[in-house]
């Protein structure tokens, strides 16, 4: 019986080698080889003493969307690579939300849309410029800035008829309406109301404050206009104003530090009846000072 003697080419073995190289070179990291996931943990590190953090935010990739409760969100879709703009922000009453700018609502009170609310919630937001790479996982961590800045303004009067005071209210001026929290451009200069409270207990018992929360203050002016009324009418009503200008003039920066000015209010009598100036506005301890 003849046998038949089969040689396999040496051509074929290198080949099979070839095809297990390029087997090799297909192999990815991810399930998804080309695109990126994405995954956003929230930062709340920058906030004031005693400010809770929010129980409801949102993170904005592109044209993604989503509302988170934990402290990290998985994107629930994979992105094609590239770069985006990754907004975070928490929703807030008395703030809404456009792109990156944020707007205080109108107020509320008896003056109506005269002034800007004087009490939105605490707002927190940030804009972070990220890079996609497909066949990857990533793990970006987004720094939510307060937004928001307490002010409290202390007044002491001065005088005979101190004690007769029986109201008093007003508005601030100069104050930021919106906030591009992009580019930390503060515009729609706005008017907010301030309603006066006497404190009646503790190291400030007979001064009188008033306390709001602001994006910021916008323009060259800051001013205070307020109206004060005494019991019976005796003696008539007076007008304060007084420049803050100088005072507020770094209220923009260190948001989560709440600023306390304190002024004295001085009565002048004369001819055409008694006025009321401030005689100096001063950052104050606001230690004895509650809190809004």
């Amino acid at each position: 019986m003849d046998r038949k003697i089969i040689y396999i080419p040496a051509i074929i073995t290198v080949a099979a080698l070839s095809l297990a190289s390029c087997v090799k070179d297909d192999l990815y990291d991810t399930p998804h080889p080309d695109k990126g996931k994405v995954a956003v943990t929230a930062d709340w590190s920058s906030r004031g003493e005693n400010v809770e953090i929010p129980g409801l935010w949102r993170a904005v990739i592109g044209d993604y969307t989503a509302e988170v409760t934990g402290s990290t969100h998985e994107a629930e879709r994979l992105f094609e690579p590239g770069d985006y703009r990754l907004i975070t922000y928490n929703p807030a009453d008395g703030i809404t939300v456009a792109g990156t700018t944020a707007t205080i609502s109108a107020a509320s009170g008896e003056r109506g849309n005269a002034f800007i609310s004087g009490s939105p919630d605490w707002f927190f937001a940030g804009v972070h410029e990220i890079t996609v790479e497909k066949d990857r996982e990533h793990a970006f961590t987004a720094a939510m800035l307060q937004q928001i800045r307490q002010l409290t303004l202390l007044l002491e009067p001065a005088g005979t008829v101190a004690a007769a005071i029986e109201d008093i209210a007003g508005g601030l001026s100069g104050v930021a309406g919106t906030l591009d929290f992009a580019t930390g451009t503060y515009g729609g200069v706005s008017d907010v109301e301030l309603d006066f409270k006497k404190i009646t207990e503790g190291a400030d018992a007979g001064k009188w404050k008033a306390t709001v929360r602001m994006l910021g203050i916008a323009g060259d002016t800051q001013r205070l206009s307020a109206t004060v009324t005494y019991a019976g009418g005796n003696p008539q009503s007076v007008t304060i104003e007084s420049d803050l200008s100088v005072a507020l003039a770094g209220f923009n920066t260190d948001k989560t530090a709440p600023l306390t000015l304190g002024g004295t209010m001085v009565e002048t009598h004369g001819e055409v009846g008694m006025t009321a100036t401030i005689d100096k506005w001063e950052e104050v301890n606001a230690g004895n000072v509650d809190a809004h």
